[in-house]
Parts: structure tokens; sequence; C-alpha cells
């Protein structure tokens, strides 16, 4: 930067680094919203983030189903849901029958197992058809996240390096 009052050059420092790493914290941040909504879809195999959306009443109160219980897969078909305390196993099936995912979960003794259902022909044409449309939105979303995150820090670097071109040149004229 030039001080006119008094004719000297301060070095401007280098912010290349801070603007990148914030651009690549904001990218990742992106990219892994993007993972863990890929992670909700519904396909041949059980995964437990399956039911991350499940939304389950618990004393009045709306909560995660991850937050309430431990999801994991006993087969490749089979979910186990072993709630954290048992009087919310009721609240807990209720919500898994309720969500859209056309599964019908069956108490057994401490946990609830919840068998994934195979896909039929009309289920996969449905489902193909929601995903498609949920993923142009979520993809359009994301791809404009990275895409504000990297023109502000290419204008930083730019402007950064205008100061530092202007500054050398500067001092090169005196």
């Amino acid at each position: 930067m030039i001080d006119h009052r008094c004719d000297t050059v301060q070095a401007v420092p280098d912010i290349g680094p801070t603007v990148k790493s914030a651009a690549t914290a904001q990218m990742d941040a992106a990219v892994i919203a993007l993972s863990r909504e890929l992670s909700k879809l519904r396909t041949g195999r059980a995964t437990p983030g399956m039911l991350d959306h499940i939304m389950v009443e618990n004393a009045g109160v709306k909560v995660a189903l991850n937050r309430i219980a431990v999801v994991s897969i006993l087969d490749a078909h089979t979910l186990s849901v072993m709630p954290y305390d048992p009087t919310s196993m009721k609240s807990i099936e209720h919500a898994i029958v309720s969500s859209p995912l056309g599964i019908n979960p069956t108490p057994d003794g401490n946990r609830i197992i919840a068998a994934i259902p195979p896909l039929t022909k009309e289920n996969i044409q449905c489902y193909c058809s929601s995903w498609k449309i949920l993923f142009m939105l979520e993809f359009g979303e994301r791809k404009t996240l990275l895409r504000l995150e990297k023109r502000p820090a290419n204008q930083r670097k730019l402007t950064s390096r205008t100061r530092c071109k202007s500054a050398e040149d500067f001092k090169q004229s005196t």
C-alpha cells in the first residue's frame, strides 16, 4: 500500500494461504453435505444412513432417530435399531412405519428389527424420478455454493496481487 503523505511503501502481507484455506474449508463442507444427502438414498442394500432423516416424537419433542438410538446393520437387508431409552421403542417404531421408506419394523426384546424390502420395478422408477429431481436441485445448489466461495477467493487473491505489484512498481521507479 502506498502512503502518499510521506512517500513510503508498506509491504502487503501475503493472504494467499489464508484465502486458500478458507475456500478449501467451504468447498469441503459442501462436499460433505452432498455425501450426507447421498447416504440417505434407498438402494437394495441396508445402510444406517437410510434412517437419519426420520424424526421421532419423544416426550412431546421431535428428535432425530440417530440422537435417541443406535442404528446398525445386521445383514445386507436388515437394520437393527437399539434405543438408548427402552420406553421410546413404540415412538421409534411408529416413526419408522410412517416414513416414506416402506419399512415395517418388528420389536425384538430391547431392539427393533427393520427388514428392508426388495425394490420393485415400480419403486425403482418412482425413486429414480424423485432422485433425479432431488439431485438436480441439490447438485445445482452445491455447485452454486462452490462457485460462490471460489469467486470471492479469486477476487481477494487478485486484489492482493495488484497491491503487491503496485508496491513493487513504486519501489522500482524510485
